[in-house]
């Protein structure tokens, strides 16, 4: 899912194309994308782009007249800049929003449609998409602070939370709590202030880091291979790989659709996190440190 640095990579590059230019139309190739119908879709037709924002992981397009297309990619959604009246002709291709100078192509991989685009009118009817989560970037270390430990939840459900935290998901918080040296299981309440400060740190750092690069890429092109395994992440989609500052093999938790990874020699003290599958499968054999699981694998 595109998260707050690859969300400001696609705004940094959409302002220069669509930004004071009319949008000519919407043409949608799956009905069940959009989800709203009252403003019509066809109202937007010849609206000029007055802005460009973002909430949470949301794009927002700002048009004439105060109304407002709010974009939602979730997980597989992503957007091409192509020539102008470029075709939705493959099955991933959900819309295309014309301008005079180019097409804007929404597509998303995969058979589940998640991905959601509302027409509103009005900052009020705008505001209902708003999740309320803090931006960490324009957060002080006490506001901070105070969103974390609203709820007793493990640190990595904090992290992805929008209600607590904007625009962080999954991969940026593996990164978030490597830099921080914490485990992604320890519960927020048990926290030490140090602890609090250590991730206050790494996630300003970890997003302004990244948010920068991404950003820099997409004034130069437009970014059209966005996804949540980068060179140069610490663990994120490393799995097996050597953590880039102990060498130790990186871990993961698989649960649903999403998993944590993470280092157990920087972030768990060597103990290995219990995937919750495997866990209660083999139960009393599940290895509690990476000696026991590299003792297994040498197991016949």
């Amino acid at each position: 899912m595109p998260e707050l640095p690859d969300v400001a990579a696609y705004l940094t590059a959409l302002e220069p194309r669509v930004l004071d230019r009319r949008l000519e139309g919407v043409r949608l190739a799956s009905p069940f994308l959009l989800r709203t119908f009252d403003p019509s879709i066809t109202t937007v037709a010849g609206k000029r782009v007055t802005g460009l924002r973002r909430f949470g992981k949301r794009i927002v397009f700002d048009l004439e007249d105060d109304l407002h297309l709010v974009l939602h990619l979730m997980i597989a959604g992503r957007l091409h800049w192509k020539g102008r009246g470029a075709g939705l002709a493959t099955r991933t291709s959900l819309a295309a929003f014309d301008f005079e100078n180019g097409t804007l192509v929404l597509t998303e991989a995969g058979s589940k449609k998640r991905a959601s685009l509302h027409l509103v009118r009005g900052e009020e009817a705008l505001a209902e998409h708003e999740r309320g989560g803090l931006e960490v970037l324009d957060a002080d270390r006490e506001q901070f602070r105070s969103a974390l430990t609203r709820e007793n939840h493990t640190v990595k459900r904090a992290l992805t939370d929008p209600r607590l935290f904007s625009g962080i998901g999954n991969a940026y918080s593996d990164e978030i709590l490597h830099r921080a040296r914490l485990s992604p299981a320890k519960l927020t309440s048990r926290l030490s202030e140090a602890e609090i400060g250590a991730l206050y740190d790494a996630t300003r750092g970890a997003l302004a880091e990244w948010t920068d690069r991404l950003t820099s890429e997409a004034r130069k092109a437009f970014p059209e291979k966005v996804t949540a395994f980068r060179e140069g992440m610490a663990v994120h989609g490393r799995y097996g790989k050597p953590c880039p500052a102990c060498g130790t093999k990186v871990q993961r938790i698989v649960y649903a659709e999403n998993e944590s990874n993470y280092c157990p020699t920087c972030q768990t003290g060597g103990k290995l996190l219990a995937d919750r599958a495997l866990s209660q499968l083999l139960k009393k054999d599940w290895p509690k440190t990476l000696e026991e699981l590299e003792e297994r694998k040498r197991k016949p």
